[in-house]
């Protein structure tokens, strides 16, 4: 008896390997999806703006790192004792502004660097439901635990969305005619807009990236959102929240997320560097020198192995802690 409604998901035509760079912008599980690559040390960049969740936001941190936006103080906003960014993510916060706009700028720079050599960008949108500064109108990526009487509450239309996005995926044709762009809707429900409006919220982003699939460039869409709500269909693959999918799920997406877009032997190189990075993060529980070093030099072997396979791959942190252990 079939305990669940399956369902696959028809590989990509165009594939993901060592050779090739990745950025995920958008809601935490784009940060979960792109954090698997980052562990198999494939090219990946994840939020260089922090973590945003709607579609607006997600199109400004385009825009400011491909029109090279340069942060000043006149950008940013001081409450309760902090310098923070309304398009920057909690983590984008400082009690010393040029530390904050350093950082920014910074990691503005590395994200145009990183894009204009990318080849796939996953866009995972959380939400249609925005918050505008009363002050000055702005959409913001985040509240910053400011006083809500601060800002508006606003649902985006699939007009306004489509209308936003299509301007963008034009620009993004026209500076980097190689990068393959695939939506994604987050499975993670935004609690506090209550069960009925986070459903209309999601709705909308579906109707909008249908819509947008129909672009030119041709985006792809990835159902991971389906996966959860209709695949897995379970609290047990939720987080303790019952909110944000739980571990197990996160897994299970990405093996799906794994067979669609990355090639096999891109997977089985993947498999390959985990093991050592689990191995780079393990600690021993042992004293004996011999096992330690004899372990240290098993470890080596594997990174020849895949620099010789993969001469791109970047080992070198790991390479230096076991020939150091090795060393004794």
């Amino acid at each position: 008896m079939e305990l669940r409604t399956t369902f696959s998901v028809e590989p990509s035509q165009d594939k993901i390997s060592y050779n090739d760079r990745v950025m995920f912008i958008g809601s935490c599980f784009a940060s979960a999806i792109g954090s698997q690559l980052e562990r198999g040390h494939i090219p990946v960049m994840i939020n260089p703006a922090g973590t945003v969740y709607n579609p607006v936001s997600v199109c400004n941190t385009l825009e400011t790192i491909t029109n090279k936006k340069e942060f000043d103080l006149d950008d940013l906003h001081f409450h309760d004792g902090s310098w923070l960014s309304f398009y920057h993510y909690t983590d984008f916060s400082s009690d010393n502004p040029a530390t904050l706009l350093e950082k920014i700028n910074r990691r503005s720079k590395e994200g145009f660097d990183f894009l204009k050599s990318t080849r796939f960008l996953f866009v995972t949108l959380g939400t249609a439901r925005v918050f505008k500064w009363k002050k000055t109108g702005l959409i913001v990526s985040n509240c910053h635990k400011i006083p809500s009487v601060q800002f508006d509450p606003k649902l985006l239309t699939v007009d306004e969305i489509v209308t936003l996005w299509t301007e963008q995926l034009d620009k993004l044709q026209l500076l980097f005619p190689q990068l393959h762009v695939v939506f994604t809707i987050s499975p993670v429900r935004h609690w506090k807009d209550g069960a009925h409006c986070n459903q209309v919220s999601k709705s909308i982003l579906f109707l909008a990236v249908e819509e947008l699939l129909k672009h030119k460039i041709a985006p792809q869409y990835f159902p991971a959102y389906e996966l959860v709500m209709d695949d897995l269909r379970d609290y047990r693959f939720y987080a303790d929240d019952m909110l944000h999918t739980s571990d197990s799920a996160i897994n299970y997406i990405w093996e799906v997320f794994a067979g669609c877009y990355l090639t096999s032997n891109t997977i089985n190189t993947w498999n390959e560097v985990v093991k050592i990075t689990k191995a780079y993060n393990h600690r021993f529980n042992t004293d004996s020198d011999l096992k330690i070093k004899d372990f240290a030099g098993r470890i080596l072997k594997k990174i020849s192995k895949i620099e010789v396979k993969v001469p791109t791959i970047d080992l070198s942190r790991e390479k230096k802690y076991f020939l150091k252990m090795r060393k004794g």
